[in-house]
């Protein structure tokens, strides 16, 4: 095959902007609002009033997001936390940042997310959290094991960091009563450049988040302008949003319906044009509810045709190699038949706010072939 340049592939990692985000971080960098200032907490409860939550937390990323979260629910060392091997390596060191081992579970194959009997199956007397993924934007319904977990004093820390916009029972995500964690990086649903959010349950843990993402120091930053001392309350690290990320967040924040219904009317594009080919099982991210943020398939000798597409120039990518099989995590592996079957079909397609339907057209057309000429190696 021979290779040639497409500018859309170059975008798969690309935000996508309004047109108000410069202008937005100019004004920040004019008036010297640098750190953790106004603007982040303007951001917070903007995000909040969005979700109809109490409070947020804004931190640096989504990592620091589930690190601080699952400090937050008390998670550390001799304490097992129950995620899924199909996610970005990020869920999994978050759990170790804390001292605790990842307990990796399996997943249903249709959506590459955890199901109530697949985590309950898996609860032991050293599981502190359950950490759900909602892979590809898809929320996780719990609510079958929920009493039990409370009984049993685990806290369920969702990793939404692909479901910003989504819905699970008519209810977004973020509004369950778990801590959820969100992140903003650049090619999230919503962008802050980089960033993430916490949504806590109650105020005492909204204190203790803001406690650990700012060092442990108890005073705000106004008060500790005006004093010769401060004090730290607790462990704490750095990693409070800037008001520069706060910003650019604040701009997205405005084309928030426009973003869902782009993203939504992208997936329906992909499920219809893809529906002729043989062979081929769209994931299922149930865009009535969710707000999809990947589109992937399942498909054979997908190696072959990963290669394919990408001799021909179209973005394609894997989301993700299973984590119990990366050599850092190799301490916690066991088998998971589902989570290892389908890590070898799955492909993610291109998908941004950039894409036009002849991109999407193009994009099924040269699967097609690829997986023609596949078949016929």
């Amino acid at each position: 095959m021979t290779t040639t340049t497409r500018p859309d592939a170059e975008r798969n990692a690309s935000p996508y902007l309004y047109g108000e985000e410069a202008a937005a971080v100019a004004r920040v960098l004019e008036a010297g609002q640098y750190g953790h200032t106004e603007v982040t907490q303007e951001f917070e409860r903007r995000i909040a009033a969005f979700l109809g939550v109490p409070d947020a937390i804004a931190v640096m990323s989504g990592t620091a997001a589930l690190h601080t979260a699952l400090l937050t629910a008390g998670v550390g060392p001799g304490d097992e936390v129950i995620v899924p091997s199909m996610t970005f390596c990020a869920t999994v060191q978050a759990v170790l940042a804390t001292g605790a081992t990842p307990r990796f579970v399996d997943i249903d194959p249709t959506t590459l997310c955890v199901t109530a009997e697949l985590v309950m199956d898996e609860v032991t007397e050293a599981t502190a959290a359950v950490m759900p993924v909602l892979f590809g934007g898809r929320g996780i319904d719990l609510s079958p094991i929920r009493d039990e977990l409370t009984r049993r004093r685990i806290a369920v820390v969702e990793d939404a960091a692909h479901a910003f916009g989504s819905r699970v029972g008519g209810q977004r995500v973020g509004t369950s009563g778990d801590l959820t964690c969100f992140s903003f990086g650049p090619i999230k649903n919503l962008t802050c450049g980089q960033g993430g959010l916490i949504v806590p349950r109650t105020p005492q843990e909204a204190d203790r988040a803001r406690g650990i993402r700012l060092l442990g120091v108890v005073q705000s930053q106004a008060e500790r302008a005006t004093a010769t001392t401060y004090a730290v309350g607790t462990f704490g690290l750095r990693y409070q949003m800037s008001g520069i990320n706060a910003a650019i967040g604040l701009a997205q924040l405005n084309h928030v319906q426009d973003m869902e219904e782009t993203r939504r009317d992208l997936w329906r594009a992909y499920e219809v044009a893809l529906a002729p080919l043989s062979g081929v099982t769209v994931i299922d991210v149930d865009p009535d509810q969710s707000v999809p943020h990947l589109c992937q398939v399942r498909v054979p000798h997908r190696d072959e045709v990963f290669t394919g597409m990408r001799e021909l120039g179209i973005g394609v990518g894997v989301h993700y190699p299973p984590n119990h099989l990366q050599p850092a995590f190799a301490e916690w592996s066991r088998p998971l038949p589902a989570t290892e079957r389908v890590a070898g079909e799955i492909l993610t397609l291109p998908f941004h706010q950039h894409l036009t339907q002849a991109d999407i057209d193009k994009t099924v057309v040269v699967l097609g072939r690829c997986l023609n000429a596949a078949g016929g190696a």
